[in-house]
């Protein structure tokens, strides 16, 4: 097998390299491997490139935005074997999709701001996918999403449609609402009616996000990190003064909790 090492390689040698991995004369991990079995490494690759992104680490993205295109082309090259499609097809299809979701680049629409772009955007795709009432948009959110995600998502496409309430005190009311039900069924040692409240209670967040304007698991995200870094400086505090966590009493510790879920802010 032949293949020219260079100093610089475009998407056609990547293509290439791809192609030859596949082959009989290739990997042998990779000849094994069909798109189930790799499905996960594309939202893998998707996260770290959410987190170069967040870290505003310009090496890290250029490394993590090429794992998640090879990704791509490593599916692509599986239906280019089963004489499906090709990666030029994909390539084809995306193109013509950006052409037709933005008339107002490349025909004749005129819009005022971003937000009619959106609201053209929405009804091209839903056009496009055939979404001829409420519901079926709604189905076309990708169960695989993270719950938050299709949450917020579910939650806007309900707005759309109408279905939804008018403020934010609303929203947030129903949160409180929702938090007192939990409360009431935990009191009440329901097991089955403590899970179904505490999903009601998230999906209540998912919508509030909505009005305040905030990414549901961009703030979880910032919360989870918040809590790494006090937990981390509160533990070497105690270790800092001789002792352990273990060492402390469960008053101690409850009081550290406090400090570190940040109680009162």
């Amino acid at each position: 097998m032949s293949f020219e090492l260079k100093d610089r390689y475009d998407i056609n040698d990547l293509l290439e390299v791809t192609r030859i991995l596949r082959s009989e004369n290739g990997c042998v991990w990779d000849r094994e491997q069909d798109h189930k079995t790799i499905r996960m490494n594309v939202l893998e690759e998707a996260y770290e490139v959410m987190e170069a992104i967040d870290k505003e680490d310009a090496a890290m993205l250029r490394e993590e935005l090429g794992d998640l295109l090879f990704q791509a082309v490593f599916h692509c090259q599986i239906e280019t074997e089963q004489g499906s499609f090709n990666f030029g097809d994909a390539v084809d299809e995306v193109t013509k999709k950006m052409i037709y979701r933005h008339p107002h680049v490349f025909g004749d629409v005129s819009v005022e701001n971003s937000d009619e772009v959106l609201v053209n955007w929405e009804k091209l795709k839903k056009a496009s996918k055939n979404q001829e009432n409420a519901v079926s948009s709604l189905d076309s959110v990708p169960d695989i999403l993270p719950a938050l995600m299709r949450g917020q998502k579910i939650a806007k496409r309900s707005s759309d449609a109408g279905l939804s309430f008018d403020d934010k005190e609303q929203a947030l009311e129903w949160v409180k609402t929702c938090t007192e039900n939990l409360s009431l069924s935990i009191l009440n040692k329901k097991e089955e009616e403590i899970e179904e409240r505490f999903g009601n209670l998230l999906f209540a967040c998912c919508i509030l996000s909505r009005f305040i304007k905030k990414d549901s698991e961009k703030a979880l995200t910032f919360a989870i990190n918040k809590f790494i870094i006090r937990f981390r400086d509160i533990e070497q505090q105690v270790i800092n003064s001789g002792k352990k966590l273990d060492d402390l009493s469960d008053e101690e510790l409850d009081k550290l909790f406090g400090t570190v879920i940040g109680q009162g802010e």
